[in-house]
Formats: structure tokens, C-alpha cells, sequence
């Protein structure tokens, strides 16, 4: 493969590429309620993407699109129908340590204080006991959670917990941070302060992150780039450079750049025809289809 070569979806070539989706397309087999018959589904149909090392790139589209699918084989934990990721030119065949992934759900584990959570994948990678203590409390620090060390998750609220999972996910270094809508189960402001904080996590980090939201103002906040996705089946329609100027803070939301930028990605995301496929998929949404009888 020549390092001149172009990617769908980039704006750079290899020697700046992190991230590497070719042709990724997911079909899911689907039983009928009526008949019991399969039938193909195709979630993502063509996706090609390319992200850089360093960069913010947030992925936005409507529900059922599959971005959290797509985010899924980045992470190794889904694999394509056809079509290939890589990450540093190697392909995806699995998890990794290289990788590492803040849910929506917090996915704390309950009988771990906060220092024993973020030690986690440290204990994983079979770090010395001296050391991880050394690095979790370098990323409790981090996230603003000193002198919270001993406590447990249902003492924690929900943006701390957040705070924990991120903390979690950047103590074993990984090189990618993949986010899957971390803060929509937190309320308005403390979402806006979560953002915040990542943005700050970020620029000191240097980490390469996808973020993927529904929120389309909190995708141009956070991003350098925004791909907007079309529905099902689910492709890049159209890549957003955020060229608004950084660092970033609360006031640049009221700013006429902002409100430009917001409006151009709303306008595609309003021009997606609706999904519909009624002989196919009976009176069973998607979702319900695709979670009780795919053929993972």
C-alpha cells in the first residue's frame, strides 16, 4: 500500500492516519415475526473513514445508524460483515490494550473503590502494585477526584462516576480513547462541565479520541471534525471541519461560528428520509430485531 495513497474520508494521508476504515459494511440476519424466515439487514453499508493521530473527531447521525456498531469494531468488539479497520496500519482482529473504551453505563465494577476501578487495566497489563498506585492517583488527580479514593460507585453521582470511567480508560495509557455517548445519562450542566473537562483531559493527553453523540452541540464543542452519518444503511454523508479556535470554553456556545457550524450539520442530519422497511422487518423495530435473534 503506498503511503500517498488517499482514504475516503480523510483529509490526510497514512503518515498522519491513526484510524483506517475501509469499505466496512455490517449485515445482520433477521428473523421474521410472521415466518420465522432470515432475512439481511445491512446496518452499515461503505463506511470509509480515516481519523489522525491527536485528533477529536465526533460521529453524529440518527438513531439506529449504527455508530455505536461502527464504534464497536474499532474497539475489536464486533467485526465487520466485510471491509477492514486498522490502527497504526495493523488491522483490527480483536480488543487491545491500544484501545480504550467510556460507555454511556459508567460499567463500574461495584465492590472496587474508585482506585481499585481505575487500576483495573493496570492490573491487566500485570503493572507492579507500587506502580499502579503511583499512576491511578496521577489520573484520579486528573479527572478531580482527589480524596475520593476509597469510595465505591453508589457513593460516587453520576458525573463522578464518569469521571472514574475516564480515569479507568486513560490510566493504561491506551493510544485511542473511543466514547459511546458517556455523558447523556447526566444532567444538563454537568454535562456541559464534563465536557469541559474532557476537552482539558484532552489537550494534555494528546489522545486520539472518537466520540460518538446524539448531541449535535456538543459535537462541534468538543471536535476538530464531525462525521455525520445517514440512516440505515448507515455511511459517512458528509465530514465537518470545526475550525473554531482553541482552547475551548463555555462562551464560544453563543458565538456566531458556533451557531453556523450547528445549523450546516442540523440541516443534514433533517434531510435523512425516514427508515422504512415494513414487509422486511413486520411491526418489530430494529433494534428489538437485530438484539433478540442476530446472528453475531
Amino acid at each position: 500500500m503506498s503511503s500517498k495513497q488517499k482514504f475516503p474520508g480523510s483529509r490526510s494521508d497514512e503518515k498522519t492516519a491513526k484510524i483506517v476504515a475501509r469499505n466496512i459494511n455490517r449485515v445482520y440476519h433477521i428473523k421474521s415475526k410472521l415466518d420465522d424466515q432470515l432475512t439481511e439487514f445491512q446496518a452499515i453499508k461503505q463506511l470509509d473513514l480515516t481519523v489522525n493521530k491527536g485528533e477529536f473527531l465526533a460521529i453524529v447521525g440518527p438513531s439506529g445508524c449504527g455508530k455505536s456498531t461502527f464504534l464497536d469494531m474499532i474497539a475489536g468488539l464486533a467485526k465487520p460483515s466485510s471491509g477492514e479497520i486498522f490502527i497504526d496500519g495493523k488491522l483490527i482482529t480483536g480488543p487491545a490494550l491500544d484501545r480504550g473504551i467510556v460507555l454511556q453505563g459508567y460499567a463500574l465494577f461495584p465492590w472496587r473503590t474508585v482506585r481499585k476501578n481505575v487500576e483495573f487495566g493496570l492490573e491487566v497489563k500485570k503493572v507492579p502494585k507500587n506502580q499502579r498506585a503511583e499512576i491511578s492517583q496521577k489520573y484520579i488527580d486528573l479527572v478531580g477526584l482527589q480524596n475520593f479514593e476509597e469510595r465505591y460507585p453508589h457513593e460516587l453521582s453520576g458525573g463522578m462516576k464518569q469521571r472514574v470511567a475516564i480515569a479507568r480508560a486513560l490510566a493504561y495509557d491506551p493510544e485511542v480513547l473511543l466514547m459511546d455517548e458517556p455523558f447523556a445519562a447526566v444532567d444538563a450542566q454537568t454535562r456541559e462541565s464534563l465536557q469541559e473537562e474532557l476537552l482539558r483531559i484532552w489537550e494534555k493527553t494528546k489522545k486520539t479520541i472518537v466520540f460518538v453523540t446524539h448531541g449535535i452541540d456538543e459535537a462541534v464543542f468538543l471536535a476538530d471534525r464531525v462525521a455525520v452519518m445517514s440512516t440505515n444503511p448507515g455511511s459517512i454523508k458528509e465530514i465537518i471541519e470545526i475550525n473554531l479556535p482553541r482552547p475551548r470554553n463555555d462562551a464560544i456556545r453563543s458565538s456566531a461560528d458556533f451557531g453556523w457550524v450547528r445549523h450546516k450539520i442540523w440541516e443534514l442530519l433533517q434531510n435523512e428520509p425516514a427508515v422504512a422497511d415494513k414487509k422486511q422487518l413486520s411491526d418489530q423495530s430494529v433494534a428489538e430485531s437485530i438484539s433478540t435473534s442476530a446472528e453475531l
